[in-house]
């Protein structure tokens, strides 16, 4: 935990880098707005998400549960259970909990405002897998910081689930196309390019499915799994109808105030 910072950055950088050196030698779709125009904005948001999430909410998800664990807090804390179990436990927990957060963002219409900044965006890349609202960033932040302390999960498996959360969004939302060969058995377990490509999709029937970040399980658990789109997945329209302008599709500060404006 003493490395963590640096596993952390190490792991992130690592895997945004082979995703867009991969997007830009071999790209799955053409984007319809530049893309620099669309990463100052995304990664702009970025920027402005982390800092606002650290005045915010200053203290870290590791911190918080190895307090918790110093004073016992939370179930896995108050009973006797090999820690390798506690962890598996804990990471699957994590996993089906932003499942639900994220489908919760799309049927709740408040909180859809605050997702459809991630939405609105009219090409899919690895930049679109970190283009979040603030406030969504916030929100989500509390949520885990919750459900960290009920459950009382350690702080190697917040790690471990975090970098694998982040790397996964990355991954899947790369603007990439897996040879059939590695895309169709990946799949099985994984939420591919393909499939995160059907949940931004402009049709609202397929854009609330594949709600899944890292697995595709909990989606065919809970029946939001969608394994085809109507269009092939060079033909799919991505983005939201209602914001097809690059103004506000790529402008930070456009995105900034996107949930307030009708």
């Amino acid at each position: 935990m003493t490395n963590e910072v640096w596993w952390r950055l190490g792991c992130f950088f690592s895997i945004l880098i082979i995703m867009m050196l991969l997007e830009w030698q071999k790209p799955a779709r053409k984007s319809l707005i530049k893309n620099r125009t669309r990463w100052f904005a995304n990664f702009g948001l970025v920027f402005a998400s982390s800092v606002i999430a650290r005045l915010v909410v200053p203290i870290g998800l590791t911190a918080v549960a190895l307090y918790n664990q110093e004073h016992g807090i939370g179930l896995f804390n108050q009973i006797a259970l090999p820690s390798s179990l506690i962890i598996i436990l804990s990471i699957l927990l994590l996993d089906i909990l932003i499942y639900w957060q994220h489908r919760l963002f799309h049927q709740v219409p408040i909180l859809w405002r605050l997702h459809r900044v991630h939405h609105a965006d009219a090409h899919v890349d690895t930049s679109t897998g970190l283009r979040f609202h603030p406030i969504e960033i916030v929100l989500s932040i509390l949520i885990k910081l919750i459900a960290v302390t009920a459950l009382g999960v350690p702080a190697i498996a917040v790690l471990i689930f975090e970098i694998a959360l982040n790397g996964l969004a990355l991954f899947n939302h790369a603007n990439i196309r897996l040879p059939n060969a590695i895309e169709k058995p990946l799949r099985l377990i994984l939420m591919t390019q393909i499939l995160h490509r059907i949940h931004h999709s402009q049709l609202v029937s397929e854009t609330n499915s594949n709600y899944g970040f890292s697995v595709i399980w909990w989606d065919k658990l809970f029946g939001s799994y969608k394994g085809k789109a109507k269009k092939t997945d060079a033909d799919i329209n991505i983005g939201l109808k209602e914001y097809p302008s690059q103004k506000q599709n790529a402008s930070l500060w456009g995105l900034l105030i996107m949930p307030f404006k009708k």
